[in-house]
């Protein structure tokens, strides 16, 4: 339990770095922005810096957005979830600053599509290990809690306030290379992690008990439980199905290889579900 929390951390950290590391070398010096907090704390430094007497760096405006976000987190999303999505805007916040600001190429187009990819391989194994990187996931995951909307609207309303603010400020060029680059970290992170807010899966095993008693003492999610026999052993065994949000998907995992290794998992898309599913 130790060691994988441990690799937890160190893979929190280790996307928190890769996404200062893509903010500072592609996209600053491109003026292209990000999405979500990270992109509002870009536009605000900016707009500060270039518009009033105020320097205040991104890293700083990054760590005060998301403060009250973690205490709403904290309260409404889940302890563990928020306090590792924290560390990792608290240790972005510190890349932002240790990292200097350097151009690599001067081709728009090349700092928007990789530093788009960058910062999706950051965000993507963040959230395949169980966590975020803050800010806007969290308050669409209360948004879409109370309104029982999909957390992809929420994310959809804010990066397009992005994209529309750069606009205004800065020249229709740079909106739309901010696109490019909200498109390929979209396309990235699903590629890595999912786009789905809710999976299936599908679990056959033989030890359903072991495994349902440990998946309701961690997860607070229903489980149908399904007879089966294997086809060609004629052993009998069980069919679990459970519905989780994907940010669950990591503990469900661990749960499983913890309880039994051998079992076969089958995680499905979910469009939609009717009926009860605990949101909170």
């Amino acid at each position: 339990m130790l060691w994988s929390q441990s690799k937890k951390v160190v893979v929190v950290i280790v996307g928190a770095f890769l996404n200062a590391l893509a903010i500072n070398f592609f996209l600053i010096p491109a003026n292209v922005y990000s999405s979500g907090f990270t992109g509002v704390a870009q536009l605000l430094s900016k707009v500060l810096s270039e518009q009033t007497p105020l320097n205040v760096s991104m890293g700083f405006l990054l760590l005060a957005l998301n403060i009250p976000v973690a205490v709403l987190g904290w309260l409404k999303v889940g302890k563990s979830f928020t306090l590792y999505s924290f560390l990792s805007v608290a240790m972005s916040s510190l890349f932002l600053e240790l990292i200097p600001i350097k151009q690599v190429s001067a081709d728009i187009l090349l700092n928007a599509v990789f530093g788009g990819v960058i910062v999706a391989v950051g965000v993507g194994i963040t959230l395949k290990w169980g966590a975020s990187t803050g800010g806007l996931d969290i308050i669409a995951m209360v948004l879409s809690r109370m309104k029982d909307k999909p957390i992809g609207t929420y994310l959809f309303i804010l990066n397009g306030f992005i994209i529309i603010s750069a606009g205004f400020l800065f020249g229709w060029e740079k909106a739309l290379y901010t696109i490019v680059s909200l498109y390929a970290t979209t396309r990235v992170v699903d590629a890595i992690h999912t786009s789905h807010a809710k999976l299936t899966a599908m679990v056959i095993t033989k030890k359903a008990d072991e495994l349902k008693a440990a998946i309701h003492s961690q997860l607070v999610r229903g489980i149908t439980m399904i007879p089966a026999k294997g086809a060609f052993s004629n052993e009998p065994r069980d069919i679990m199905m459970i519905v989780v949000t994907r940010y669950e998907l990591f503990d469900l995992e661990r749960i499983i290889k913890e309880i039994d290794p051998n079992a076969f998992t089958n995680i499905i898309q979910t469009t939609g579900v009717f009926g009860f599913f605990r949101r909170d």
